[in-house]
C-alpha cells in the first residue's frame, strides 16, 4: 500500500511534468506579432553584401611596405602635379604639362611660374634654375617669342605617346642614378600647336628626373620633379 501510494505519486508528478512541457512548447511555437506585422524568417532571405566604393584601392600586401594608393590626376594638387609615389605618373604629368599652355588665358610669366613650381631645388645645387630656363626655352618658347605667339592666340597641348624609365633606358643602364629614389624617365609627347596661322602636330621627347622616397632629399610621402631636359643633347635614350 505504501509502495502503491509512492508509485501513484510518482506517476502524478510525471504526468504533471509532461503537461507543463506541452504547454511551454505551445507558447514557444506560437508566432509572435511585432507592432508592424509578423517578424520575417531570418532564413528566408539573404542580407545584401556591402559593395566597395568604386575608385578605391585595396591593399594587397606591397613588398615595399608602402600601401597602394589611387591614381591621382595631374590637377589634383595646388601646383598642378600629382602628389604621388608613382614616379611614372609624375613624369607623364610633368612632361605633358610642360608642353601645354594657352596664350589666350596665360602670360609667359604664368606659364614659367607653373613649371618653376614643379622644379624642386636639390641641396647640393646640382639642378640650378639656370638649367630650368635653358631647358624650358628648349621647348621653343621664350619671353620674346611668347609675345608674338599671343598676338596670334597661340596655344599648345601635349599628350603622352610613350614612356620609358630607369633600366628601360640604355644610358641609365650605363650610368645608373647616383642615389636610391632618383628616377629618370623619357616621355615622348605628341604636341599640337594651334594659332590663327594654322595647326601643326609633332612628337617631342622630354626627359624628366623624379626624386622619390627613400631618398633623403625627397619630400616625405610623395615624389617631386627635380629636373627636365628638352634640348636634344640632354635627352636620355
Amino acid at each position: 500500500m505504501n509502495w502503491f501510494r509512492r508509485v501513484s505519486r510518482r506517476e502524478w508528478l510525471a504526468g504533471g511534468l509532461v503537461a507543463l512541457l506541452m504547454i511551454s512548447a505551445v507558447f514557444l511555437l506560437w508566432p509572435a506579432d511585432s507592432p508592424s506585422g509578423p517578424v520575417p524568417s531570418t532564413t528566408s532571405a539573404t542580407a545584401p553584401s556591402i559593395a566597395k566604393p568604386s575608385g578605391t584601392a585595396t591593399a594587397t600586401g606591397s613588398t615595399s611596405g608602402v600601401p597602394d594608393e589611387p591614381v591621382v590626376t595631374a590637377d589634383a594638387s595646388a601646383d598642378g602635379l600629382p602628389r604621388t609615389r608613382d614616379y611614372r605618373t609624375l613624369a607623364v604629368a610633368a612632361a605633358t604639362g610642360i608642353y601645354s599652355w594657352d596664350s589666350r588665358s596665360s602670360s609667359y610669366s604664368d606659364v614659367y611660374a607653373k613649371v618653376r613650381s614643379w622644379w624642386e631645388l636639390l641641396p647640393d645645387g646640382s639642378n640650378p634654375l639656370s638649367v630650368l630656363v635653358r631647358e624650358f626655352e628648349g621647348t621653343g618658347v621664350t619671353a620674346a617669342t611668347f609675345t608674338t605667339l599671343a598676338e596670334h592666340s597661340a596655344r599648345r597641348s601635349g599628350t603622352a605617346e610613350s614612356l620609358r624609365c630607369d633600366l628601360e633606358l640604355a644610358k641609365v643602364q650605363e650610368y645608373p642614378a647616383p642615389w636610391e629614389g632618383l628616377h629618370v624617365c623619357t616621355v615622348t609627347v605628341q604636341v599640337v600647336d594651334e594659332s590663327t596661322n594654322g595647326r601643326s602636330a609633332y612628337a617631342a621627347p622630354v626627359t624628366v628626373m623624379v626624386n622619390c622616397p627613400p631618398a633623403t632629399t625627397a619630400p616625405s610621402g610623395h615624389c617631386a620633379m627635380v629636373a627636365f631636359y628638352a634640348t636634344a643633347e640632354r635627352i636620355v635614350y
